[in-house]
């Protein structure tokens, strides 16, 4: 064990494992972008979808049940299907990571919504406020926490999950982890996996630091 851990050691500090097309620099920027893409697209079909599940009250029993397709999601099995209809491309790869991000982050915008005090919408519309101005000027900014919150986790969902772009012959670093165990290597599995571990573990405190910045005055 403790050989392994020595190697491994040895694996993620050499030089020439950080350089060139094959990387750890070049395969985690790749990463990063499968990852932030793929977020940024949840969020551009979540986040509407929430705001306005939680704005009318119509539709919950749609975000309640996304979260549990969301944990149910065979996303191997969402990356071969749609990779059998449309063929070899990372078109399957963001499709499975959209579909796992998106539930998050309706799921926590709808609950920002509903957390929102009735009386407090009440009083906005009795100040003659419409519709829309409730929402972006009360319920969005109170809600605010829980949707970054539901940022934060689809995120994270999606650097873990991101490592199937290897799955199709693409990169990232799950390609560490699928060409190791395809030539048998436990320690650049190994190294794949913590790298993938780091940066997740690294963009959650991130994340959850700024957040606490941001909203630091509403818990004060």
């Amino acid at each position: 064990m403790y050989e392994l851990f020595k190697n491994l050691g040895g694996w993620l500090t050499s030089g020439a494992q950080w350089s060139g097309p094959d990387g750890i620099a070049h395969r985690l920027a790749e990463h990063l972008q499968y990852s932030l893409l793929a977020t940024l697209v949840a969020a551009v079909i979540g986040l509407p979808l929430g705001l306005l599940i939680g704005h009318t009250g119509r539709g919950a029993f749609l975000a309640i049940n996304l979260a549990s397709f969301g944990r149910a999601l065979p996303t191997v099995g969402l990356v071969v299907l749609v990779f059998l209809a449309g063929g070899l491309s990372m078109l399957p790869v963001y499709v499975a990571l959209v579909a796992l991000a998106v539930p998050a982050i309706v799921t926590n915008t709808h609950a920002g919504m509903t957390a929102v005090d009735p009386d407090v919408k009440d009083a906005a519309r009795g100040q003659g406020m419409r519709g829309h101005q409730v929402l972006l000027r009360v319920e969005l900014p109170l809600a605010l926490p829980l949707i970054m919150t539901g940022l934060r986790l689809a995120l994270i969902q999606v650097v873990a999950t991101a490592t199937i772009a290897a799955y199709v012959s693409f990169g990232g670093l799950g390609r560490y982890v699928f060409d190791g165990l395809a030539q048998r290597d436990l320690v650049q599995v190994l190294g794949g996996a913590a790298l993938v571990a780091a940066v997740a573990v690294a963009l959650d405190l991130l994340l959850s630091g700024l957040q606490r910045l941001l909203f630091r005055h509403r818990t004060a």
